[in-house]
């Protein structure tokens, strides 16, 4: 039996919105922990110039606080952080794999673009948080499907379903997270939309920014009109985001 934990390990204040979260997922597997995304680390909290730099943190909006972190969440849930073995990223972004130092032990997973873009020098990306030499498994393009959609299938010792499911736009290699529960799916899409409001809302502020961050606008566009009619399409799924904090769930989910 595997328990879903909902995470929040971020706060962003910005003009488009005062209360920005990172939504994470915990999955308690027995006598692992898998972690999808990270969000704000400890190692970011204590040493922010250091880790992030004040300029990013003054254009982004970082709200820092230890008692957020992914590590310290997990202590309070009466779990042991050491049991952390793996961490699925959906990009390499700063707030989203800025826990990882905090996992060292922990295997990370991503999409093959995606590290090859963090490698690349792309500037979004700050090198100094994969400093600590993580054991990184890249997936790259698959045959299978989920849904239509190409699935990577995560190599976890877990009787949980989970693929990273490429949804490219954002960055070069952005994916989402597509996991099995008892009644069903979860499709966590990551910063595909940082606002759920961007699938009815051409014209709210926030598409504005998603255009400002993407690697490529175009990409990102055709990404969030295949989510708008899986949407459509599969109302008996729960598709959720990463940013937009309507959609957090904190309550712990039985897989």
């Amino acid at each position: 039996m595997t328990t879903l934990h909902h995470l929040n390990c971020l706060k962003i204040v910005s003009p488009v919105n005062d209360n920005v979260i990172g939504h994470c997922l915990l999955l308690e597997n027995n006598a692992e922990l898998y972690l999808v995304d990270t969000g704000i680390g400890l190692l970011d909290t204590q040493k922010p110039d250091e880790r992030i730099g004040q300029p990013l943190i003054d254009i982004v909006g970082f709200q820092f606080n230890e008692a957020r972190t992914a590590i310290k969440q997990i202590e309070q849930l009466g779990l042991d952080p050491d049991k952390v073995t793996h961490c699925v990223i959906t990009h390499l972004d700063p707030d989203h794999i800025g826990g990882l130092a905090d996992f060292p032990n922990a295997v990370v997973h991503v999409g093959v673009e995606e590290y090859q873009n963090f490698k690349s020098g792309n500037p979004r990306y700050l090198p100094q948080q994969l400093d600590h030499n993580p054991t990184i498994v890249t997936y790259a393009g698959s045959t299978a499907t989920w849904f239509g959609f190409e699935a990577r299938k995560v190599n976890l010792n877990s009787d949980t379903e989970l693929y990273l499911i490429p949804l490219f736009g954002h960055t070069l290699g952005h994916c989402g997270v597509a996991l099995q529960h008892e009644s069903g799916w979860l499709f966590y899409i990551g910063d595909a939309y940082y606002m759920k409001v961007e699938l009815t809302d051409a014209e709210h502020p926030v598409n504005e920014l998603a255009r400002m961050r993407a690697d490529n606008d175009a990409l990102r566009i055709e990404t969030l009109n295949r989510i708008r009619a899986f949407v459509a399409e599969h109302p008996e799924i729960t598709v959720f985001g990463y940013h937009d904090i309507a959609e957090f769930q904190p309550a712990g989910i039985v897989l």
